[in-house]
């Protein structure tokens, strides 16, 4: 029987490779078979919706986004001024202080977390970081059972640990893909992957309605977490071995940050550039626009805990707006989707903004139902072709560096908008305006992007 590991070809991004010729033939491996590279033809691989491997990474992603959306959720909820009135006297709201510690995370250790991606088994980081979630989550238990000695600030280390193990996951769990599927198979994969990713915020964030977000509840949802986190390792189990991609890499001072291949790869590759910016604007406009949900239905309509099952309706519609955008896009980068969902982005984030009516806000908590899935819609369609786009262009031995890079630019982008909600929501409070405005500054970021961005049009091969 031949050996199922091709030849990896050159990457015509990668002068270097080109140069060298092709590499030498792989030496045999102990144990299951590897999965080759899915830029090489010929390769025999399950069909996609046929293929444990590929649920089973979806199950992992599915599980770990609603941990780290529930419990970011429940401590964003006991950083509103409500809660924060009830718990200490206080009203200050602090989700902004929450995202950015969660952000600074992922900034700190993305480009770590890259290097290692491309250094090491994917697969082996990826249970490994599960793994570490247990623990996270299991500390989060101790914290909200002793909230008194813990309080907000000693859960910030908790979050800040929780963005730890999420920023270690982040490049082997995209990185792996395009390595574990074929390239023609990349669009509609993200588009179920990116799904199930959202399936997990809504139910994440739906979820914290049932345990509660008082300090003397929470601890609920950080037991439920605890299991969660147990079932996501053994799901990991069924990812499927990859070889390593860059096994001789070694750990340099500038890989803590950005490595100097990175920003030459973006400097050489304008639609790799254009597309990490784009992607780090989105990142921005979600962490205003959840925040802005939260203070809307928790300050200005007083929904109270229903707060979250108004921010969850963005996420009933991502889902959709995911699978339609991945069968639109087919074997292809369509920059149609893009700029189709960049649109009606606009007009639904200008909608949520009106100032009109009762209790100041045209659509109210009804109104705003509709109009938060068709956002989640036109989101979902948005970010598919450029999740595929920074997937397939970067070299095959720089890929986990890149999905770390891009973890850094999207956080860096949750974090310039963490600070742009502070700046915005302090505006709105010192003048007593309709918290719905601060819909206004997400708007203002899409304008532009949905005016001018274009990715290019790329056929995907095998």
């Amino acid at each position: 029987m031949p050996d199922p590991t091709p030849v990896q070809p050159p990457n015509p991004y990668d002068a270097s490779q080109v140069a060298a010729g092709p590499p030498p033939a792989p030496s045999p491996t102990v144990g299951p078979p590897l999965a080759p590279s899915s830029t090489a033809a010929g390769l025999v691989l399950p069909p996609l919706m046929k293929d444990p491997s590929f649920w089973g990474m979806n199950a992992t992603q599915f599980l770990g986004a609603f941990n780290d959306n529930l419990f970011k959720q429940t401590l964003l909820l006991l950083a509103t001024p409500a809660a924060a009135a009830a718990a200490a006297g206080e009203g200050e709201d602090k989700q902004s202080l929450a995202m950015i510690v969660f952000a600074a995370a992922f900034l700190l250790l993305s480009g770590v977390a890259g290097w290692l991606a491309d250094r090491t088994s994917k697969r082996t980081l990826i249970i490994a970081s599960k793994v570490g979630e247990v623990a996270v989550m299991t500390l989060g238990l101790v914290g909200f059972l002793m909230w008194e000695q813990f309080g907000l600030a000693g859960m910030f280390v908790v979050l800040f640990l929780m963005g730890a193990q999420s920023a270690f996951f982040g490049p082997p769990k995209y990185g792996i893909l395009p390595e574990m599927l074929h390239d023609r198979d990349l669009p509609r994969a993200n588009g179920i992957f990116l799904m199930f990713t959202f399936l997990a915020i809504i139910f994440g964030t739906v979820v914290v309605t049932v345990f509660g977000a008082s300090p003397d509840t929470a601890w609920r949802s950080s037991l439920f977490c605890i299991f969660i986190a147990v079932v996501g390792v053994g799901t990991s189990l069924l990812v499927r071995r990859v070889p390593v991609a860059n096994p001789g890499a070694k750990l340099r001072p500038a890989d803590l940050f950005i490595s100097p291949e990175m920003i030459q790869l973006v400097r050489r590759d304008r639609e790799l550039l254009l597309a990490l910016l784009v992607t780090s604007s989105f990142w921005m406009l979600g962490g205003v626009v959840t925040q802005g949900v939260n203070a809307l239905g928790k300050t200005q309509l007083d929904l109270k805990e229903w707060t979250s099952l108004l921010a969850a309706m963005l996420g009933v519609g991502i889902p959709i707006g995911c699978v339609v955008g991945g069968q639109l896009s087919r074997n292809s980068i369509n920059p149609r989707v893009v700029t189709a969902g960049a649109v009606g982005m606009v007009v639904c984030l200008l909608l949520l903004a009106a100032p009109f009516g009762p209790q100041s806000h045209m659509l109210g908590f009804w109104g705003s139902i509709p109009v938060l899935i068709v956002l989640g819609f036109f989101t979902g369609m948005f970010v598919v072709p450029i999740q595929v786009s920074l997937q397939v262009r970067p070299p095959a031995a720089d890929k986990g560096r890149m999905i770390g890079l891009m973890n850094q630019v999207n956080w860096l982008g949750i974090l310039f908008g963490a600070v742009l909600y502070f700046v915005a929501i302090r505006f709105l409070e010192a003048d007593n305006l309709p918290r719905c405005l601060i819909f206004l500054a997400p708007a203002a970021i899409m304008a532009p992007i949905a005016l001018f961005y274009r990715p290019e049009e790329l056929t995907l091969g095998d």
